[in-house]
C-alpha cells in the first residue's frame, strides 16, 4: 500500500504565460500578446535608463566621497533605491505575467524609518532588486530598445503606401536611388514590414519571458531557500536546545541525585557501625551493610551515566582531557594522542561525542585490540581520526550510530568519513570548522 498522499486536483487550467502562447504561432499572432509585449518592453526601456543614470550618479559620488561620510549615505540610497524599483516592476509584470509575483519583504507596518532600513539592508531580496536594477537598463532596456526600434521600422514600410499616397508628387525611396513611383509599388515595402512585425513580434516574446523569468527570480521570494534555510536554523534550535537539556540534566543529577546517595551510604555506614556493637543486632547489621553496598553500585552507576550525559571534565579541562579519562575506563587498549587548544563549546561536545560512540563501536562490535585517537587542528578545522585493529565491516545504515553522528557533525558544517572493509582496519574521520 502507499503512503503518499494524494494532490487536489486543480480548479482549472494552468495560466497562459508569454512563453506557453509563443508556441502557439498563429493564436499568438492573433491575440494581444505581441501588444502586451512591446508596451512591457516599451514602459521597461523607459525606466531602465533613468534607474541606470541615478545609479551609476548615486555610486560614483558616493565612492569618490565614502571617506567623508556622506558618501556612505549615498551608496546606502543606491541600494534601498531597488524597494520602490521592485514594486514598480512587480506592478508592472501584470502585462505579461498572469500570476501576481508577492512582495518579497518583510511588512514593518508602523515602524521608524532607521528600523525599516536597518530591516530592509539586512534582507536579501533588498540586494536581488539592487542588482536587478543594475540589470534592467544596461541589458534589459538596451534589448527593449532594438526591439521596439524594429516594431517602428516594420509600422514605417507597412504604412509605404499611404506615405507615398500623402506626399506625392515627391517622391519616396525604399532603397537608395530607387523613387517608389506609387502606391502598388510600395506595396513591397509593406510585405517586407509585415516580415519585421513577425520578427519583433516572437523577439519582443522572447524578451519579455527572459525578464518575466529574471523578475521571478530577483523580485520574488525564495520559498524553497528560505523554507530550507528556516529549516536549518530550526534543527540547529533543537540541537542547542538538546544539549542545554543535557545540561541540565547532568547537573541535577551531579548535584542532587548523586549527593543523596553519598550521604545515604554514609548514613547506612554510620549505622552499621552502631549495630555492629549490639551482639543481638547482628543480622540487622548485615542487611545494612548489604544495603550499604547496594547503594555504593548505584551511586557508581549513576555517575557513569552522568559521564555519559556531559562530562564535567570537558567543561573544565576541554577535550583533550575528557577523552584522555574515557581512554583510561575503556576496555580495549586506547592511545590518545590530542595536540588541540580549548575549542568552541559546540566543538568539543560534538568532538567528545564522536570518539566516545567511535570507542563504543569498537569494544561493542570490531573485536579490536588497540585503538588510537588523533587530533589536530589545522588551519580553522579540527580533524579527529580514530582506527581500531578490528574485524572491521562497520556500515553506518546498520544502526551503528553513525548516521547519527554525521548528522550532528554536519549540523556544525562538518562531515564525517568512515572507511572499513572487511577485515579491517576502521578508520573515522571528523573534520568540523573550530568555529562551531
Amino acid at each position: 500500500m502507499s503512503d503518499s498522499i494524494p494532490l487536489p486536483e486543480p480548479d482549472g487550467p494552468p495560466p497562459v504565460t508569454v512563453l506557453t502562447a509563443v508556441r502557439r504561432p498563429l493564436r499568438f499572432l492573433g491575440s494581444w500578446w505581441p501588444w502586451r509585449c512591446w508596451a512591457y518592453l516599451g514602459s521597461g526601456f523607459l525606466i531602465g535608463y533613468p534607474v541606470l543614470i541615478v545609479l551609476v550618479v548615486l555610486l560614483g559620488v558616493g565612492v569618490a566621497l565614502a571617506v567623508v561620510g556622506i558618501g556612505l549615505l549615498l551608496l546606502i540610497g543606491a541600494v534601498v533605491a531597488g524597494v520602490p524599483l521592485g514594486a514598480l516592476e512587480r506592478w508592472r509584470l501584470r502585462c505579461v505575467e498572469p500570476v501576481p509575483v508577492p512582495d518579497p519583504h518583510t511588512s514593518l507596518a508602523g515602524a521608524g524609518p532607521a528600523a525599516w532600513l536597518r530591516t530592509r539592508l539586512r534582507e536579501r531580496a533588498t540586494w536581488r532588486e539592487f542588482a536587478y536594477a543594475a540589470l534592467l537598463g544596461p541589458v534589459f532596456g538596451a534589448a527593449a530598445f532594438a526591439v521596439i526600434a524594429l516594431l517602428a521600422f516594420a509600422l514605417i514600410l507597412v504604412a509605404t503606401p499611404a506615405i507615398v499616397w500623402a506626399i506625392a508628387p515627391d517622391h519616396v525611396m525604399l532603397i537608395p536611388g530607387r523613387p517608389v513611383s506609387g502606391p502598388l509599388e510600395a506595396l513591397g515595402g509593406t510585405a517586407v514590414g509585415l516580415v519585421a512585425m513577425l520578427l519583433a513580434a516572437y523577439a519582443g516574446a522572447l524578451l519579455a519571458g527572459a525578464q518575466v523569468k529574471t523578475a521571478r527570480l530577483l523580485l520574488g521570494p525564495r520559498v524553497e531557500a528560505d523554507r530550507i534555510l528556516e529549516l536549518t536554523r530550526s534543527r540547529v534550535r533543537l540541537v542547542d536546545a538538546f544539549e542545554a537539556e543535557r545540561r541540565r540534566i547532568e547537573r541535577d543529577l551531579h548535584d542532587g541525585a548523586q549527593q543523596q546517595l553519598v550521604a545515604l551510604s554514609m548514613t547506612l555506614g554510620l549505622a552499621e557501625l552502631e549495630l555492629r556493637g549490639i551482639p543481638q543486632a547482628a543480622g540487622a547489621a548485615a542487611l545494612v551493610a548489604r544495603g550499604r553496598g547496594e547503594a555504593k553500585v548505584a551511586l557508581e552507576q549513576l555517575r557513569d551515566l552522568v559521564r555519559g550525559i556531559h562530562p564535567q571534565v570537558l567543561t573544565d579541562h576541554g577535550l583533550a582531557a575528557a577523552v584522555a579519562e574515557v581512554a583510561l575506563r575503556h576496555p580495549v587498549p586506547v592511545s590518545v594522542d590530542l595536540d588541540v587548544p580549548r575549542l568552541a563549546e559546540s566543538v568539543e561536545t560534538t568532538a567528545y561525542f564522536t570518539v566516545t560512540e567511535a570507542l563504543a563501536n569498537a569494544a561493542k562490535h570490531s573485536g579490536a585490540s588497540h585503538v588510537a585517537v588523533v587530533g589536530r587542528v589545522e588551519g580553522d578545522r579540527l580533524t579527529l581520526t580514530v582506527t581500531d585493529d578490528g574485524r572491521g565491516g562497520a556500515d553506518p545504515g546498520a544502526g551503528a550510530g553513525l548516521a547519527g553522528l554525521a548528522d550532528r557533525v554536519a549540523m556544525l558544517k562538518g562531515r564525517l568519513v568512515v572507511s572499513s572493509p572487511v577485515g579491517g582496519p576502521t578508520r573515522l574521520r571528523v573534520e568540523v570548522p573550530c568555529s562551531g
